[in-house]
């Protein structure tokens, strides 16, 4: 969509063109309702892209963790017991 000096985009008046690229345009634009100056940027009619497919590898879940408990070497009465999860 390309727009030129003097359009109007509902209550902007385009300005001046910024710059353009594989995000879409960038225009220059008075705001008439609050009286100042705006960027305006118009996105490719085909936005968003679409993604590539994801990898098999990336398919497939995680495991859960694993949980392993912990013991001091103490006598039973005061073993303190700790648990440790890996990912």
């Amino acid at each position: 969509m390309a727009l030129s000096p003097g359009d109007k985009l509902g209550i902007y008046d385009i300005v001046a063109p910024i710059g353009a690229g594989g995000m879409g345009e960038v225009y220059r634009a008075r705001d008439t309702k609050l009286g100042r100056q705006v960027a305006i940027k118009i996105l490719p009619a085909t936005w968003p892209p679409t993604p590539p497919p994801a990898s098999a590898s990336a398919a497939k879940p995680r495991p859960p963790p694993r949980s392993t408990t912990l013991s001091s070497a103490r006598s039973s009465k005061s073993a303190k017991r700790a648990t440790c999860s890996s990912w």
